[in-house]
């Protein structure tokens, strides 16, 4: 295998002028650069990982944890975090939520494999970390970016959307579209965002007086299966009261709408619904699926470029604040009563 030796020799520079040239920092000739290249071309010379770090005190590389790399929400924004590292020559190892332990056990120990692999920096994304565990992962990582959590200690360093006004922005809808009485199928409750999104959607219902009876209030876990069973749950209430649903996320209002067709139900013709993030699946059930959406690949980009800046004294331009808004699709009617605004 050619080493940095060969290439310098075969292009008759000093090494120091081919390591240069090879790494693209310091200033090189046009013709020695050339040569250099060309050299390494014939060669077949492949730079060295371990010296290159070792020189630049960096792997090049930053870790990122996400809960699964299951379902349709955290794949879309490792993809993003993916190329955007790549278009910098940089590169990403992921970590994943799996072995012993509950979920913040698991998360916590996805992220010490991050940093055992000396990752220049770490993204992490969880709901399941209270405050105090990212605070101290900042004290043993170092470099590190907080997605969908705000966490006031490391406001720098969390990119999130406003839940609250995403939830808002979901009642609004409904209420513009003439539904007094709705259900909700929620999150778990131990997730931030999914709290930040309910009190944003029940808050803008009492504004106009109006609250969800307990009745029609249901928990999933943000899963296709759980949103199915709390439309089951709201049909063997036997109450045909509600015009419209909201789920908490796409893949439950999915699953409450495959229910609910079982049942020989129509939507929306019999009830509204409408889910929350814009996933890729929305565009695609029966019917296309009116949702709240949120950017969170572009937040993914954002925290990532913060990060590169901060880890390798790059100037990528980064945004703070991250709009939702509504994606009308066909899953939602006009309800029984005159718009409220």
């Amino acid at each position: 295998m050619a080493t940095i030796k060969d290439v310098a020799r075969l292009a008759g520079v000093g090494v120091g002028t081919a390591s240069r040239a090879i790494s693209g920092r310091g200033a090189i000739a046009p013709d020695t650069l050339e040569r250099v290249q060309t050299a390494a071309r014939a060669l077949a010379f492949r730079p060295s990982v371990t010296a290159r770090a070792l020189s630049l005190k960096s792997v090049g590389m930053l870790g990122v944890y996400v809960p699964t790399f299951t379902g349709t929400f955290y794949g879309p924004i490792l993809a993003a975090i993916d190329a955007e590292l790549r278009a910098v020559q940089r590169h990403m190892v992921a970590a994943s939520g799996c072995g012993q332990g509950d979920a913040r056990q698991q998360a916590l120990d996805g992220v010490d494999f991050l940093m055992e692999r000396e990752c220049d920096g770490i993204v992490v994304l969880s709901n399941a970390l209270q405050e105090a565990d990212f605070i101290a992962l900042q004290q043993c990582a170092g470099q590190l970016v907080v997605l969908n959590r705000d966490i006031a200690a490391l406001a720098e360093q969390c990119f999130t959307v406003d839940h609250v006004e995403a939830g808002r922005l979901a009642a609004r809808a409904l209420l513009e579209q003439g539904h007094r009485s709705m259900a909700l199928i929620a999150g778990p409750q131990h997730a931030p965002d999914n709290l930040a999104r309910v009190a944003g959607f029940e808050g803008e219902l009492a504004r106009h007086g109006l609250r969800i009876q307990a009745a029609h209030r249901f928990e999933g876990d943000f899963s296709f299966a759980s949103g199915c069973a709390g439309a089951a749950q709201l049909l063997a209430a036997g109450d045909r009261d509600c015009s419209a649903l909201f789920c908490a996320n796409d893949e439950m209002a999915i699953g409450a709408i495959s229910r609910l067709s079982q049942a020989g139900l129509q939507v929306p013709q019999d009830i509204s619904v409408m889910g929350f993030d814009d996933s890729p699946v929305a565009a695609y059930g029966v019917p296309p699926l009116t949702t709240v959406q949120v950017p969170m690949r572009t937040v993914a980009v954002n925290g990532c470029r913060h990060l590169i800046n901060r880890c390798y004294g790059l100037d990528l331009p980064v945004l703070r604040t991250f709009p939702a808004q509504l994606v009308w699709r066909s899953s939602v009617a006009a309800g029984p009563h005159p718009p409220l605004r």
